[in-house]
């Protein structure tokens, strides 16, 4: 390669020089800005990535409302309990009796305790329609 003088001073010829052209950063700089889009484009393909996992993001989702559930379920669980004491508390024995004996009753043959549930919710219906005037 040649040397040559120019109006502003030596120009190679045929070749690039080492030295940074006007305006660019030198080779550190330019090392330094690759590593950083290396970084960048690695962590958008992983968001990407993480975005295009339906299976995984559905797992996630089904994970979190099943924990949301359980709590519900212990929270209503332990009303119930609460209720369960305070009828124990304040309902007489006999009245106790009969509807633990009833209970019972219904567990072992529960045909009939739907079929007189199926006719207290008709019942009902009935009652409620001649209130509200419609009978």
């Amino acid at each position: 390669m040649k040397d040559t003088k120019g109006p502003n001073g030596p120009v190679e010829i045929g070749g690039v020089s080492d030295k940074p052209a006007a305006g660019t950063e030198g080779p550190e700089e330019l090392r330094r800005q690759i590593e950083e889009t290396r970084t960048q484009l690695g962590d958008t393909v992983e968001e990407l990535a993480a975005k295009a996992d339906v299976k995984g993001r559905a797992k996630a989702r089904g994970a979190e409302l099943k924990d949301r559930a359980s709590e519900a379920g212990h929270s209503v669980q332990g009303k119930a309990v609460r209720a369960g004491h305070v009828v124990q508390e304040r309902v007489p024995q006999p009245v106790r009796h009969a509807a633990t004996a009833v209970v019972q009753a219904g567990l072992r043959n529960p045909k009939p305790v739907l079929i007189a549930g199926a006719g207290v919710v008709v019942a009902a219906g009935v009652l409620r329609r001649r209130r509200n005037g419609r009978g």
